[in-house]
């Protein structure tokens, strides 16, 4: 039996994390991956950081620094 083939997501990543951080209003970098990794299989960290980088630059998310290494996200109203 041949294996089903993967499904077209119909919303681009970065519509699908701003629907992420919408439920939730902030959230740190790790917790944000591991939902997109959820919802589109594997996405790179540097995939992640372009859609990062992509939102905060159009203004729809602030990113701020926390501890080493880690983020917060929060969606800008």
């Amino acid at each position: 039996m041949p294996t089903p083939a993967k499904k077209w997501k119909t919303h681009p990543a970065y519509f699908v994390m701003l629907e992420l951080l919408q439920k939730k209003n902030s959230m740190n970098d790790q917790d944000l991956l591991e939902a997109m990794n959820e919802e589109f299989g594997e996405i790179s960290q540097k995939e992640f950081n372009k859609l990062l980088m992509r939102l905060e630059i159009s203004g729809k998310i602030r990113t701020t620094s926390m501890v080493r290494g880690k983020r917060q996200i929060e969606l800008v109203v």
